[in-house]
């Protein structure tokens, strides 16, 4: 006669425990971060303010961080890994880091091309990597495509970052995928022969060289002039669309996606959705002089006054995909 009451006792302490394991979890996500900490807090405050959920999370190198989860595994605290990049979440989802996430509002808000085929990232914000040229010794009508950079008439005029960076490795192997490896080594071998300079660490330093005359047209992350025109709004320096009669602008998010060992994935679902929406996409951004990746969203004024520009929509899983290909590829052809 003992046994049904210690079976209703089992299943009562049993029940309270799930329901309070989960509502623990539901107060509070991890989240391991590329993206450095200025650029995430605000938005993670504003989340917390709205939700009452907390975040933790850490803020290092992508690569770092993808070592991290998978020597973690299961035992990992965190939910969401956020980095930039498409590569990069390409690396991730392919080392088995990420978890698919069905979602009818991440399908609306985000555009096919800025998201993972099988919905394992999302991309949040955007960013160009755009044609920048000196106003003082370059016309807008002497500009078109990547491609015609490697048009003799750009001998010794071409500034770039290194090869070594993961920008430049994502442009190159959009390349491959739209050209084939063939083509886009010509390309490639081109802006080569076109420098006027070394490559230079970071896109502020291939625009100072533009500005002291060390080269006149170079290749850049929006962002990038976004900041160098906040210090010095009449800097000599324009942005152009390039590729805007074929394939578009290359494009490049940063993003997030689902950890596959949270042990809070429908809450970090939830989260994500809300990044997708209008507040967070202003947050997140703004922030950094970026695009959001929801159409909705209104541009940051002056992001908006670089005026509007067809993207090429090429999925950016690609980027990934491709990546190893486009690392051999500039090697072989000396882009350094």
């Amino acid at each position: 006669m003992k046994r049904p009451f210690h079976r209703a006792v089992f299943f009562f302490f049993l029940i309270f425990f799930l329901f309070f394991s989960d509502t623990a979890f539901s107060r509070e996500l991890v989240v391991y971060s590329a993206r450095k900490e200025h650029l995430i807090q605000p938005v993670f405050n504003r989340y917390t303010k709205e939700s009452g959920i907390q975040i933790k999370y850490i803020t290092d190198k992508a690569p770092v961080l993808l070592q991290r989860l998978k020597a973690e595994a299961d035992n990992t605290p965190a939910d969401l890994l956020i980095t930039v990049d498409a590569g990069n979440l390409w690396h991730a989802d392919n080392e088995g880091l990420l978890h698919p996430v069905s979602s009818n509002i991440l399908v609306a808000n985000i555009p096919r091309h800025l998201r993972d085929p099988e919905n394992k990232w999302f991309g949040l914000s955007l960013r160009a990597r755009t044609i920048v040229y000196s106003t003082k010794r370059v016309k807008p009508e002497d500009l078109s495509t990547y491609e015609a950079l490697a048009d003799p008439k750009w001998k010794k005029r071409l500034v770039l970052r290194t090869s070594k960076k993961v920008y430049n490795q994502s442009l190159v192997a959009m390349l491959i995928k739209e050209h084939g490896e063939q083509k886009a080594a010509e390309i490639v071998k081109g802006w080569v022969n076109n420098l006027s300079t070394a490559p230079f660490s970071n896109d502020t330093k291939t625009m100072e060289a533009i500005l002291a005359g060390q080269g006149d047209v170079g290749i850049v992350n929006t962002y990038y002039y976004g900041r160098l025109v906040k210090k010095t709004p009449d800097i000599p320096l324009a942005l152009f669309w390039p590729n805007q009669a074929s394939s578009g602008v290359h494009v490049n998010v940063s993003g997030v996606g689902v950890v596959a060992a949270s042990k809070n994935k429908a809450q970090a679902i939830a989260f994500l959705e809300w990044l997708s929406g209008g507040a967070a996409q202003k947050l997140f951004a703004d922030a950094n002089m970026e695009y959001p990746v929801n159409p909705k969203v209104p541009i940051h004024p002056m992001v908006a006054s670089w005026g509007t520009f067809k993207q090429n929509t090429i999925n950016l899983k690609n980027a990934g995909e491709y990546q190893s290909a486009a690392i051999r590829l500039m090697d072989r052809v000396g882009y350094k």
